[in-house]
């Protein structure tokens, strides 16, 4: 059993719909469970930051999802503004159409600059790519200086076992870029889901479904309890 699973999970609120009550409502569930961080939409993160203030718990923000397909200097002016409105790290998706037409020199130097503004974990697309290209991909995190590489949004295509296509692609990214933390994402919904990306070598794990993960944690931990093991 994973110990404190709540410290290497953003709690995730990316719907576009969500209001001020409902960010709010993410972000006392992060103090209640302390949550690493909750993970939001460039325009919460001054709200989510007064939410969370004198509180251990990062503010997130997403840009640029699902494809990374904003022109450069767009990419840069919206990762500023999230560091002057209290964001703590980036979670922005690499541009895919540019890596998967082979444009990596573009990829890179838009990255290397990101990545000077904030912490950044660099959303990969995964579902989106090949084998090969999850390979490269990678790699590109790792030359950009990004301190993270992580797999997909909620928009990325993937195959009837979802969790076992992902955690296929944590492996390959993991031995892409040694040294990067991994993150795993994108409809990741119990804690058999979140159990099987940490085996496959996810360090954080982004998830909208947080609350019910750390409930099944609790209820799973309290049926140990009542059912010992016999005694030897």
């Amino acid at each position: 059993m994973l110990k404190n699973i709540a410290k290497i999970i953003d709690h995730t609120n990316i719907d576009p719909s969500a209001s001020e009550k409902d960010i709010k409502k993410t972000c006392q569930e992060a103090k209640k469970y302390g949550f690493r961080s909750v993970c939001v939409n460039p325009r919460w993160v001054s709200f989510s930051k007064e939410q969370l203030e004198d509180k251990d718990i990062k503010v997130v923000v997403l840009i640029d999802p699902p494809m990374g397909l904003s022109p450069h200097l767009k990419r840069v002016e919206l990762s500023k503004k999230a560091k002057a409105d209290g964001a703590d790290e980036l979670d922005i998706v690499l541009n895919i159409i540019d890596l998967k037409y082979g444009r990596f020199d573009e990829v890179l130097e838009d990255l290397k600059e990101i990545s000077k503004i904030l912490p950044t974990k660099v959303i990969i697309g995964s579902g989106y790519l090949t084998d090969k290209e999850i390979e490269k991909a990678s790699a590109l995190v790792k030359e950009a200086k990004a301190f993270c590489v992580k797999t997909a949004t909620e928009s990325d295509p993937l195959g009837r076992d979802e969790m076992k296509e992902k955690a296929k692609h944590l492996q390959i990214m993991r031995a892409a870029a040694p040294g990067l933390k991994i993150k795993a994402s994108g409809k990741i919904k119990s804690l058999k889901d979140l159990e099987m990306m940490v085996e496959a070598g996810a360090d954080i794990v982004g998830s909208s479904s947080s609350v019910k993960i750390m409930e099944d944690s609790k209820r799973q931990k309290k049926r140990k309890k009542l059912s010992p093991g016999k005694k030897k």
